[in-house]
């Protein structure tokens, strides 16, 4: 078959991201060459692709459940925000400007061009291009220059189902809301509902889904359940509010866990859930082992332009590791209990290295005497000092003093895909960064031994790879260090493959849509398009003069 789809969202983070991998897995799994696509993505999660490309970590997600290798046409255009105005643009993997919101509209028209030749050239690669919208279509006072929903739609006639939250209250209204703002033409490919994180009765959900066919005359294709721990590669911190603060894969005596956070769970805990929501079995292999012996603490900084935190979720799928988020001074205890803290990447390292000074966090890791690990921009606030004419523009600011490096920023961007080796393990990596690291290293060793690309200096590492605790042996080999150096009884458990559970969290979003969403229906939507006469909602659709009226 060929076709296409659109999956929009009421709101930011009502399971676009999900439910564009589960339509991917489950065509997939049908033998459908499928891709996925999102013209413009927000976010502070990136990853870089084999030919160097930088996007966003959920696409590559959706491109891992379509079983295929991530390219910068699935995502050509990826907005980093360096503050709350400001933002690196990149497209098609580079990044081209740092500009505001008034001066990102000088680049609409070029970057609409990008976002649809990329788009078209997925098309005549693939037999299905499944795109992902950007936070709501409803959003009337960007619609003009909206390229990743209604106006990609539009400019490609692709039809859309919209994804409601049903978890956050008002799905109805939300759903029956963004149709109705819409101009006529937008309606017109509006085309059906998904209703996302259901729980209860369905039966009581029944007559709701009837009177929401009535008032739209368009059907809801499916009601997807809750499921803790499902996750993917989140796009922003934001999306960890709802969630809130701790991953852990197993419960630890007494520390509390959260499985609907994102952090892995193992594939018996993913089996369990499925049983709960439905009869069948998931086909996930069986837990690995247990840890031995005490768990450990991790607390990790959420300072306000953290990027890349997804490098914990490879911690989180251990066994016996409880990770944290600290984003305040009154969460000051987290770090004086962890047994590990974490500073991972930032998008604006100058400003959350003053932010953790103003908070009193700085003083807190300074005083500490236990493991702490920098992940890129984690690693440039380690040092001693930074010189930043390029992200800040800040100059010469001292650093923590915790490694023996200094930090200078570069105009141009590192994107690599390192591969190297740490306590005897393969270590494959990707780097995305301005800052360049030099440590000084003393002539009689000091005390200071390499550690991947960065250093070790005592119980303090740092690395500018992301994505190293991915490799199963380096984390396992690094956690048993780092348990030593904090006096813990933790042995890692044998056999956690991050890999293998990533893969089995896209097995279990496939089995979602294929058991709780009308198929048969969504593969003649994506085989022939919208349905014609659709009926036309007010206020947005009456006389034409809807936001979108005349483009």
């Amino acid at each position: 078959m060929k076709g296409t789809l659109l999956v929009a969202g009421t709101t930011s983070d009502a399971g676009k991201s999900v439910v564009t991998a589960g339509i991917c897995r489950w065509l997939a799994r049908r033998g459908v060459r499928v891709a996925p696509f999102k013209a413009q993505n927000m976010s502070l999660n990136s990853f870089v692709t084999v030919d160097g490309a930088e996007i966003g970590r959920a696409q590559v997600a959706q491109a891992q459940a379509a079983g295929i290798e991530p390219t910068a046409d699935m995502n050509p255009i990826l907005l980093k925000p360096g503050s709350d105005r400001r933002s690196q643009v990149v497209v098609l993997g580079r990044p081209i400007a740092d500009v505001d919101a008034m001066e990102y509209g000088a680049y609409r028209d070029h970057l609409r061009k990008v976002a649809l030749e990329s788009y078209q050239r997925l098309r005549a690669s693939y037999d299905v291009v499944v795109c992902e919208g950007a936070g709501s279509p409803a959003e009337i006072n960007l619609r003009r220059g909206d390229i990743a929903n209604m106006g990609l739609a539009r400019a490609a006639d692709i039809p859309v189902v919209v994804v409601g939250d049903i978890d956050r209250g008002g799905v109805f209204a939300a759903l029956y809301g963004t149709l109705a703002l819409l101009d006529a033409a937008d309606q017109a490919l509006i085309s059906g509902f998904l209703i996302n994180k259901f729980r209860g009765a369905r039966e009581l959900l029944e007559p709701g889904l009837d009177m929401l066919r009535d008032l739209t005359g368009r059907p809801v294709y499916g009601v997807l359940p809750w499921l803790d721990g499902l996750w993917l590669d989140l796009e922003d911190s934001l999306a960890l509010d709802g969630r809130g603060r701790t991953m852990a894969a197993t419960g630890v005596p007494g520390v509390p866990t959260a499985t609907n956070v994102p952090g892995a769970l193992g594939a018996a805990d993913l089996r369990k859930a499925l049983r709960a929501v439905d009869s069948q079995g998931a086909g996930l292999q069986e837990a690995p082992g247990a840890f031995r012996g005490e768990g450990l603490r991790v607390a990790v900084m959420r300072y306000p332009r953290v990027s890349n935190f997804t490098d914990l979720d490879a911690l989180a799928a251990e066994p016996g590791v409880v990770v944290r988020f600290v984003g305040s001074a009154s969460e000051v205890g987290d770090i004086r209990d962890a047994d590990l803290v974490v500073l991972p990447g930032s998008r604006a390292t100058v400003a959350d290295l003053e932010w953790l000074r103003r908070t009193g966090l700085a003083a807190e890791l300074l005083a500490r005497r236990g493991p702490i690990l920098g992940i890129c921009g984690g690693y440039q606030m380690l040092a001693r000092s930074i010189r930043d004419e390029v992200e800040s523009g800040a100059g010469l600011v001292e650093g923590l003093g915790l490694l023996p490096a200094t930090v200078e920023f570069a105009a141009e961007k590192t994107l690599a895909r390192p591969v190297g080796a740490a306590y005897g393990c393969r270590v494959a990596a990707y780097e995305i960064h301005h800052g360049q690291v030099t440590v000084a290293w003393p002539e009689s060793g000091g005390g200071v031994e390499p550690f991947l690309d960065g250093c070790r200096a005592g119980s303090v590492w740092g690395t500018t790879w992301h994505g190293a605790l991915e490799n199963d042996d380096f984390r396992r080999a690094f956690l048993a260090e780092v348990a030593a150096a904090a006096g813990r009884r933790f042995v890692p458990a044998p056999g956690v493959s991050f890999a293998a559970l990533r893969e089995a969290h896209l097995d279990a979003l496939g089995d979602l849509i294929e058991r709780h969403v009308d198929t048969d229906a969504l593969l003649a939507l994506m085989k022939n398009g919208a349905p014609a006469g659709l009926p036309v909602l007010a206020p947005g659709g009456v006389s034409g003069t809807g936001p979108a009226a005349g483009r």
